[in-house]
């Protein structure tokens, strides 16, 4: 699966998705883009957008869009590290169109 990490998602949970090739937004020279921007570019080439912005589900209508979201409601990596494994689960579980919010 190729998974997008948003600006405000931390970087050392890349390490941690083996098995899938995963860009950030910073990577992607998309730093500056912003929600409906990101979506956008994100669903041309990736499968998932890992994000921390709790307010991306308010904001934009996700209903018609073609790429699979995960909120996280943890944006700390210390906070997020024993989770991992649950993550990791969750991103090979996710649901063919929609999002996710964890924990």
């Amino acid at each position: 699966m190729r998974i997008l990490l948003d600006n405000c998602t931390p970087r050392p949970l890349k390490s941690f998705l083996t098995g899938h090739e995963v860009k950030t937004a910073m990577e992607m020279g998309w730093s500056a883009l912003m929600n409906g921007e990101l979506l956008n570019a994100a669903e041309r080439e990736f499968d998932l957008l890992i994000t921390c912005d709790r307010n991306l589900r308010y904001q934009q209508n996700l209903t018609q869009r073609t790429i699979r979201l995960l909120i996280l409601t943890i944006g700390r990596w210390p906070a997020l590290l024993p989770l991992d494994p649950q993550i990791g689960m969750l991103v090979n579980n996710m649901p063919e169109r929609g999002f996710v919010e964890f924990p």
